[in-house]
């Protein structure tokens, strides 16, 4: 069988699955044992013996620990009072510059990312304060929703990312190393927001009002004491990875420590707020560690019928340039992200991909940065652009409303893989720094 043959029997059992409506682990599944028993023609008792293997050996990861417990740290947090207090210490900090307190949303959102590890939390527990604080006072309300939607993804990119803990997992690569090549893109992400925010404000002063607050010395001491409990979760969680006392699972397990303490302090930790936590983490967590499972059965299935060597074949006749094969490798992504969440994404993609990267000499530190910034694309993208959904419910807007305003910063997205592309040291410069080449 050719491997253009092996190729499209593959893509056509998974898009038979997923178009039928199959939860996506369960078409991963099916799709990776049927493929076992059409191409390679195994016994039923071989693949089942192939697939329990490949659980046990993928389900019960060290690594994996730290999704569960960084998820239950952001959900401990949503139901804090720390988004409110994260804007109000922020908004003396901000009110100076062109496009004043919108840039709460994107910094807001960069302080949260920083413990929450999610896109999702990060949407949600910063847009519940900026979205109504700022309409309410005026500021332009597609502004407001485009910032946030675009600020919101950079909880997938700023360590601890579960994004980046499920690549590392999947593609073997240094979860450390990870969490740190995403800290500069991070930054850079949000610098580029930030400086479209103040660009606009500079071009279109309707956008934020005039009169800014006067602050004192004593509004400013007050405003660095409500940033203190996020400042000095950022310190543990970080500052325990990279010094090397902890490894990414350690350091959650004492990112959740510290939260429950920070939350007790501040009065907000209570019997029913762990229950409704732990049960949304336990939730979420299923469904991640779920897919990855399902993911991993299929990339073995893949070895078994060489559709890795068969792709890479075809990209090989192709005789793409660098360039090219990012660029046709960030059209798959894009088109991947329509239609899917992020998590699927990368648990579908890398069995098929990251051969043809290895192959093709990309650094698999960069490719996993380049990979959270095309999924970041999705979350702001329709129709499933879920970023997008969580600010239809926080603002009663349409969709195509959102989507609209949330097209700019997908532009700036695109820009900053642009960027990323041409200076690569961006990324792999913080971790061999660290870490050593």
């Amino acid at each position: 069988m050719s491997h253009y043959e092996i190729s499209l029997i593959v893509f056509g059992l998974l898009l038979l699955s997923l178009g039928g409506g199959l939860w996506i682990m369960s078409s991963l599944l099916l799709v990776g044992l049927a493929s076992q028993v059409i191409i390679a023609g195994f016994p039923l008792a071989k693949i089942g013996s192939i697939a329990a293997t490949v659980v046990a050996r993928n389900g019960m990861g060290w690594e994996l620990s730290a999704i569960p417990l960084f998820i239950w740290m952001g959900e401990l947090l949503i139901h804090t009072r720390l988004s409110r207090m994260i804007f109000e210490g922020l908004s003396p900090f901000v009110a100076w510059l062109p496009g004043r307190l919108l840039h709460t949303s994107v910094l807001g959102s960069t302080m949260f990312a920083a413990v929450s590890g999610s896109s999702a939390a990060t949407t949600t527990t910063v847009g519940r304060i900026t979205v109504g604080e700022l309409i309410g006072r005026g500021y332009d309300r597609s502004l407001v929703m485009g910032s946030l939607a675009g600020a919101g993804t950079l909880g997938l990119m700023i360590p601890p990312s579960i994004i980046l803990i499920i690549y590392g997992v999947m593609a073997e690569v240094s979860i450390i190393r990870l969490f740190a090549a995403g800290i500069i893109p991070g930054l850079l992400m949000a610098a580029l927001y930030s400086s479209y925010i103040a660009g606009s404000a500079i071009l279109r002063p309707a956008v934020a009002p005039q009169e800014a607050a006067r602050y004192s010395r004593r509004d400013y001491l007050v405003a660095f004491g409500k940033l203190l409990p996020i400042i000095a979760l950022m310190a543990i969680i970080l500052g325990a990875i990279y010094s090397g006392l902890a490894t990414p699972s350690e350091a959650a397990a004492i990112g959740l420590a510290a939260t429950m303490v920070i939350t007790l302090l501040m009065g907000q930790l209570s019997l029913r707020v762990i229950y409704d936590s732990l049960q949304n983490a336990v939730r979420m967590s299923a469904m991640i560690v779920s897919l990855i499972v399902c993911a991993a059965v299929l990339a073995s299935a893949m070895s078994y019928v060489r559709l890795p060597q068969s792709i890479a074949e075809i990209i090989a006749d192709l005789d793409p340039s660098s360039l090219q094969l990012i660029l046709m490798l960030a059209g798959f992504y894009i088109f991947l992200g329509l239609f899917l969440d992020g998590t699927s994404i990368t648990v579908m993609s890398l069995p098929i991909t990251m051969p043809v990267v290895l192959a093709s000499g990309i650094d698999p530190i960069w490719f996993g940065i380049f990979l959270v910034v095309m999924i970041e694309l999705g979350q702001i993208t329709p129709p499933v652009g879920f970023n997008l959904y969580l600010l239809q419910s926080l603002t009663g807007a349409s969709l195509g409303r959102v989507a609209l305003a949330a097209f700019p910063f997908f532009l700036l997205l695109c820009l900053g893989v642009v960027i990323l592309y041409l200076f690569p040291g961006l990324v792999t410069w913080l971790p061999d720094l660290i870490y050593g080449s």
